[in-house]
């Protein structure tokens, strides 16, 4: 199964913003042309006329049973707070707590590649908070999927997993509570330390990433993940 590109850090991400807004100011001006443009006339839309099924419907299920009823909501609301003394990102990705697949993309080494593999695996939406506690930094993404046609929280999982597992020097965990969530510390390399975790719960995956100049704890990173479980 084909996977996506591996993410960067914040780090890197910032520094490759920083390199694309030098060509920002040349490509405007063509997507004024554009927008200046009278649009196509649509096709008129047409529907066949649908046959009402007889007989009773069945019971709606109660909020308590119907877990859509949560997901379907604000995801921002399931995401965990940003702890008590902690400052949020100097730059956070996408806005207002949500990311569409565009700002989703740029997080990967090649989001060209990203954002194909995510249309294919039926990307819906994604949120996410970012915080930063001295030199450590905090980043977690809900990400959910039509799952249609394919299993996108399932595949988005199982995808991280590989890459994580590609790192020297690791360590990793299952994630209590979880079908095969997993965690996973990596010691110092020449960008600091770095751990992640992983997870899905039906059309939702879960993604933490934390990176610190200083070494991070089985602890601090399981904790993290159990908490966010546990909101879902």
């Amino acid at each position: 199964m084909p996977r996506p590109p591996r993410r960067r850090g914040r780090t890197a991400l910032l520094i490759a913003v920083a390199a694309v807004l030098g060509v920002v100011a040349g490509t405007c001006t063509g997507f004024l042309v554009q927008a200046n443009r009278a649009p196509d006339k649509l096709p008129a839309l047409s529907q066949p006329k649908l046959t009402q099924a007889k007989g009773p419907a069945p019971e709606r299920l109660s909020a308590a049973q119907d877990r859509r009823v949560k997901t379907d909501g604000d995801l921002r609301k399931l995401l965990l707070k940003k702890p008590s003394g902690a400052t949020a990102a100097l730059f956070p990705a996408g806005t207002d707590g949500w990311q569409d697949l565009a700002d989703f993309s740029e997080a990967y080494t090649k989001p060209d590649a990203t954002l194909g593999y995510q249309l294919r695996q039926e990307f819906r939406r994604a949120a996410v908070i970012e915080w930063d506690e001295g030199s450590r930094e905090v980043d977690i993404s809900l990400v959910q999927y039509r799952q249609e046609d394919k299993l996108g929280a399932y595949d988005a999982t199982t995808g991280a997993f590989y890459y994580a597992d590609q790192e020297p020097d690791t360590e990793s965990w299952t994630v209590p509570g979880t079908a095969d969530g997993k965690a996973y510390v990596h010691h110092a390399d020449d960008d600091g330390y770095s751990a992640e975790a992983h997870a899905y719960r039906g059309d939702i995956a879960l993604h933490i990433w934390v990176y610190d100049s200083k070494p991070i704890t089985k602890a601090k990173i399981m904790d993290l993940a159990k908490r966010q479980m546990e909101r879902l």
